[in-house]
């Protein structure tokens, strides 16, 4: 079984927030990187938002901490574990921009990143940085396709019909020959890119039923990774059973890779219950690889 983190103290999702977290800081959260990479966990998340509209924040919290920074100082903390951007909205970006930037942190980190990549859904945020709400999925289904060109190459090419370039130099660039991309979404469209474009799925706001009969009608490339949620928050220590069930019924619903929610009281609360998480599922520990 793979796991990865949603990562604390970076967001603010009502009802995943835990009391701790508003006073926890970077201090907190690296010690917490440590551990997970320690403990054999597969991933960390940090989400993308610039400025959220106060009543969208009200729903979805307002605390997104810059997953550029956040990352490149995990990656400083850990030796091992993936750090995944879950997700960029490619609407917010030149590929040239993301190829630079994110190519460099995968070399920093030793090529352990994961591009989480979405298009995107709050209008109003559009609007305030002058992106394109209304065309955004045709915006993102050229950005793929031209991200993959540029992120692994010094000298990248690709003319699509947004974006084109030629005769430029991106150094550095990332050390991965093909940098993972998950595809965020909840529609039929965005499996269709995962699929056409990327390495891995990860949806979210769908019914089980719904999910498995979208994944069994999908022809899925090999290796390809789903990643799903497994609900509410976990509590390895006070409810191990019930822990177990909510990673199993994840992976009966589709998942190759689990991303967990860690209730906690406390960052060193949060710190033991990845440890009976990584018990609980089998991780192997960094030091027996």
């Amino acid at each position: 079984m793979r796991v990865g983190v949603t990562s604390p103290v970076v967001t603010a999702l009502p009802g995943f927030f835990g009391p701790w977290e508003p006073a926890a800081g970077i201090a907190e959260l690296g010690a917490i990187a440590e551990a997970a990479d320690r403990l054999g966990f597969d991933h960390l998340t940090c989400s993308e938002h610039v400025a959220v509209p106060v009543p969208i924040a009200a729903e979805r919290g307002g605390r997104y901490w810059d997953p550029l920074a956040t990352l490149g100082y995990l990656a400083a903390r850990t030796t091992r574990i993936r750090l995944a951007t879950q997700v960029l909205v490619l609407g917010y970006h030149h590929p040239l921009e993301i190829a630079k930037r994110y190519g460099t942190l995968d070399l920093v980190s030793g090529g352990r990143l994961v591009l989480g990549l979405g298009v995107g859904s709050i209008e109003e945020e559009f609007d305030l940085l002058g992106a394109d709400y209304a065309a955004r999925g045709a915006i993102a289904d050229d950005a793929l396709p031209a991200l993959r060109a540029a992120l692994s190459t010094r000298t990248p090419v690709y003319d699509g019909p947004r974006y084109s370039f030629s005769d430029v130099v991106v150094e550095p660039h990332a050390s991965q020959d093909r940098v993972p991309f998950w595809i965020g979404g909840h529609t039929a469209r965005s499996l269709r890119r995962a699929r056409e474009h990327g390495d891995g799925w990860v949806p979210f706001g769908l019914p089980r039923d719904r999910l498995r009969g979208m994944l069994a009608q999908a022809a899925l490339p090999d290796g390809f990774e789903v990643v799903l949620g497994a609900g509410r928050p976990v509590d390895p220590l006070g409810e191990p059973d019930r822990t177990v069930e909510a990673l199993e019924r994840t992976i009966a619903a589709g998942a190759t890779v689990v991303n967990v929610h860690v209730a906690a009281t406390t960052a060193d609360h949060y710190v033991e219950q990845l440890a009976a998480l990584a018990s609980l599922a089998d991780l192997t520990p960094q030091e027996e690889k």
